[in-house]
């Protein structure tokens, strides 16, 4: 099987597993968000190391802890991803998974926001087309929810910061992970402790079956990162743009046919409003993608023979 096609099936597999995550987490009640996220965190690390262990990667692990920059961002990353995880899940098991949904949608150009913040990107007109379509959009799912859509803008801007923090250093996505989990393993273990000590945790009270669901967090975690990483390695970066959209669009058909979350003319507006503006900002990618590709042909057919 060639590289590409390696790259792409992997690429689906970690976006379809994260589309099933609304299905998932509900199969851990009657185990609270912060219990879930905890779990989460432990078994992860728990996970992550037995990997390095077998493959030998701790040296990419004692790198980043003893250089304080790349300690200190992904420490960062760390934060902000229990963030998005608790979003995420108390989200999804209070009833807005549609909203939810959104987060994701509407990352990508987040995304683009911040590259302008912290990298001086430039953006190109049809961009910032794009992202002026879904400032459209929230402004109308604003009046209608009745209020900002807190959980997506929080799942988008916590996602995109992630990215941003990933970005800042070169470590691999396991190592890293490592890291980004030791660093709020102490608290999630406090948090359970605590559950535990005031009867409210459910570790002890719910059966082996639950154990092993509250185990299985680690696996959920570190498998679609696993996969991510193999397609990322594999295809470009215009191709994973568009792999990307399959997770929110899974999660918007769970929390609308599964859930039976409502979904008003207005709410319909306004996801049609992102989706219009992730529409513009494809066509400039794959425009730019193109042409990437005929300009380095060219640069290729100029070169002189060796």
């Amino acid at each position: 099987m060639d590289q590409r096609r390696v790259g792409v099936l992997a690429g689906l597999g970690a976006y379809v597993l994260w589309g099933f995550f609304p299905l998932y987490f509900p199969l851990l009640e009657p185990a609270g968000g912060f219990e879930i996220v905890a779990h989460r965190i432990v078994w992860s690390l728990l996970l992550v190391a037995v990997v390095l262990s077998v493959t030998g990667g701790w040296g990419q692990v004692r790198a980043a802890v003893t250089d304080r920059r790349s300690l200190l961002v992904l420490a960062a990353a760390g934060v902000l991803i229990t963030v998005n995880w608790v979003t995420f899940v108390y989200g999804v098991n209070s009833g807005h998974v549609v909203e939810t949904s959104l987060g994701y949608f509407i990352n990508p150009l987040v995304s683009v926001l911040l590259g302008v913040a912290f990298f001086a990107e430039r953006l190109r007109r049809l961009q910032w087309l794009a992202v002026g379509i879904a400032a459209v959009a929230v402004g109308v799912l604003t009046v209608d929810y009745g209020r900002p859509p807190w959980i997506a803008l929080t799942l988008a801007a916590t996602f995109a910061l992630y990215g941003v923090m990933k970005k800042l250093v070169q470590v691999d996505p396991v190592p890293g992970l490592l890291v980004e989990t030791a660093v709020v393993v102490v608290p999630a273990v406090v948090v359970l402790g605590v559950l535990q000590g005031n009867g409210t945790g459910t570790l002890a009270s719910e059966g082996p079956g639950h154990v092993a669901l509250l185990a299985s967090t680690g696996v959920a975690t570190a498998v679609p990162l696993v996969l991510f990483a193999v397609a990322a390695s594999r295809i470009p970066l215009s191709t994973i743009g568009l792999l990307q959209y399959l997770t929110p669009l899974m999660q918007l058909s769970i929390g609308v046919f599964v859930y039976d979350e409502p979904m008003p003319p207005a709410r319909l507006a306004g996801f049609a409003i992102v989706w219009l503006a992730l529409a513009v900002f494809s066509v400039d990618s794959l425009r730019r993608a193109r042409s990437g590709r005929r300009d380095a042909r060219a640069v290729a057919a100029a070169a002189p023979a060796a």
